[in-house]
């Protein structure tokens, strides 16, 4: 592993970059999405900011409201501070950014979804690279098996092999990325979005058996729990879609965007 990167004065931490190039990689893949449809692929790196400045409102505001004892004392300090970003509360300040950046665009639709769908899986399995090459404790529980490895040059070093989670990340959500972008043609709008949702949230879910976090309810943890409610979500979407018989897109919109 590297956590840092030195290039003369400079020191480049390699989450950091990863979490750039994870932007760029789905950046990437939803502007090619969006020249298929006709629209100006520059609107990408447009989504892609929102996303990313809403993400890190959201992440910033989620650590303070959950650390409000620790940072009351300071807490303009600490809205400025550099420490402290929550996943969750950046998942959601992304997809508001997104929302907005969509509503002034005028695409606020189903379709969204299903452009965003590829790139959400992709950027998360190049931002899971940073935290195998930085070793920031993502890692997952002490294992002896073939391929254990240990963090000691870590961010939160190790010595215990443990399993390497981020690895099992990065190759899962590859191939859900892969997935994903071949079946692009294949559903209705928003489809592609629900299958999304079980794919990614089944990934996490299972990742979670061999990760280090606590249990928090019914013997699963948090990230546990959110993923039972994406894979709900997605799957009841797809389930109600599927008896309707409305799964399947139309010859002719299939044409017209192949």
């Amino acid at each position: 592993m590297q956590p840092e990167i030195e290039i003369g004065p400079l020191t480049l931490q390699t989450f950091g970059i990863m979490f750039a190039l994870g932007f760029v990689a789905a950046g990437a893949l939803v502007a090619r999405r969006l020249k298929e449809l006709g629209k100006p692929p520059d609107w990408a790196y447009e989504m892609v900011f929102a996303a990313l400045v809403g993400g890190i409102v959201g992440a910033r505001v989620d650590f303070l409201i959950q650390n409000y004892d620790s940072v009351s004392d300071d807490l303009l300090g600490n809205i400025f501070s550099g420490a402290g970003l929550v996943w969750f509360g950046g998942m959601v300040g992304g997809a508001v950014g997104v929302l907005l950046w969509a509503h002034w665009r005028r695409m606020l639709d189903l379709t969204l979804l299903d452009i965003c769908a590829p790139g959400l899986a992709i950027g998360y399995a190049v931002g899971r690279i940073g935290c195998q090459l930085s070793g920031d404790g993502d890692y997952g529980i002490p294992w002896d098996g073939p391929w254990a490895m240990a963090y000691p040059d870590g961010t939160e070093p190790t010595d215990v092999p443990v399993h390497p989670t981020p690895i099992y990340e990065t190759l899962a959500m590859g191939l859900v990325t892969y997935a994903l972008w071949r079946l692009r043609f294949s559903f209705r709008p928003g489809l592609l979005f629900a299958l999304y949702l079980v794919l990614a949230g089944a990934e996490r879910f299972l990742v979670e058996f061999v990760r280090r976090n606590d249990e928090v309810a019914l013997g699963l943890t948090q990230p546990q729990l959110v993923s039972l409610a994406m894979i709900a979500a997605g799957g009841a979407w797809l389930a109600v879609k599927a008896n309707r018989g409305e799964l399947r897109a139309q010859p002719s919109a299939r044409a017209e965007t192949a």
